[in-house]
């Protein structure tokens, strides 16, 4: 069953595109990440809350929209907001208590403050938390809210490993009572953690990264050694996860003690492949072994800089300008490739 459907949302701001018009849909037992920097963050959370009008497309959760009725349809959604406070001077369990009561919840305390692992600390004083326990606090209120829709946004930033493994254990409770989760974040990692359904939003559009689970080194080896089609896109793993790139999306490769780094977007991610095996994979698709150490995507460089006669720099058009060397014998080969003299 849907939960959430947004169709044809987009936003600008005056003549610059924030994120061009896209459409997703979010079952019930099913977690969606939406990878994103923190302004879109916000924009899609103001959106998705009512808080800011929606001009062009519309956002429905169990087919209600805000326009229907925003009172109805926020009776639908839960949220774990970056900045939510608390009411710092009860106690762990008289605040929970509370909410238990007003959302006339049927979880049990005992329940709720094993699965956030806060049994030791149900007397203390939230103000006398952690960090990291009091996000927990927002996650047993979050258990206790009987919605259809939860919404987190940054829900590990900053906290520690026991708090990322309840809130992975929180997100698996809320999928397997039928509920839907949409997690907003601008850590690929974190969502990746938190799921397989992981979408990039960019003024590029939102797009699917592709995602498998990591099989054993054996079975891996005989799908490799079986596999007769070429395989275009690039492997990365991230924990216990395989992503796959396809090769434009990648600006530039680093190797650094001898383990190859991509650099896509910003983000870092490890490679399962050598520099030299990585230079065979993506000579048809237009990179270029610009130093012994780096790869670059010439479909990405905007300007060779020369600082003196023996050094050079290839400047990307990536979001961060990066920089990226290139060698005096490889200076020669580029300007053959370009066709200059």
């Amino acid at each position: 069953m849907n939960i959430l459907s947004i169709s044809d949302l987009e936003k600008h701001e005056g003549n610059a595109v924030i994120f061009p018009s896209f459409s997703l849909t979010v079952d019930a037992g099913n977690a969606v990440a939406i990878h994103t920097n923190m302004d879109v963050q916000k924009i899609v959370m103001n959106m998705l809350l009512g808080e800011l009008p929606i001009l062009a497309g519309a956002i429905k959760v169990n087919d209600i929209s805000i326009a229907a009725s925003k009172k109805k349809y926020l009776q639908h959604i839960g949220v774990l907001s970056l900045n939510d406070g608390l009411y710092e001077r009860l106690t762990v369990k008289e605040y929970l208590s509370f909410y238990q009561k007003l959302y006339d919840s049927k979880s049990t305390m005992e329940q709720i403050l094993l699965t956030v692992q806060l049994e030791e600390q149900k007397n203390t004083r939230i103000g006398k938390l952690s960090f990291s326990e009091k996000k927990r606090v927002h996650l047993g209120n979050l258990l206790l809210k009987p919605v259809s829709l939860y919404v987190l946004e940054e829900p590990d930033q900053n906290t520690d490993l026991e708090t990322k493994r309840v809130l992975n254990m929180v997100v698996q409770e809320l999928i397997s009572k039928d509920k839907a989760v949409v997690i907003l974040t601008g850590n690929m990692e974190s969502a990746l953690t938190l799921t397989d359904n992981v979408y990039r939003l960019d003024s590029s559009g939102l797009s699917k990264i592709d995602v498998t689970a990591e099989e054993s080194e054996q079975e891996t080896e005989m799908e490799a050694v079986i596999q007769p089609v070429r395989f275009e896109k690039i492997p990365t793993k991230v924990n216990e996860k395989i992503v796959l790139f396809d090769p434009p999306e990648i600006d530039y490769i680093e190797s650094s003690e001898g383990q190859s780094q991509l650099y896509i977007k910003g983000e870092i991610y490890q490679s399962m492949f050598t520099l030299n095996e990585l230079e065979e994979r993506l000579q048809p698709f237009g990179f270029f072994r610009c130093h012994r150490s780096y790869i670059v995507n010439l479909q990405k460089v905007r300007e060779v800089v020369t600082w003196t006669r023996n050094s050079f720099t290839l400047i990307l058009n990536d979001t961060s300008k990066s920089s990226v060397p290139l060698s005096k014998a490889k200076m020669a080969e580029l300007k053959g490739m370009l066709g200059l003299k």
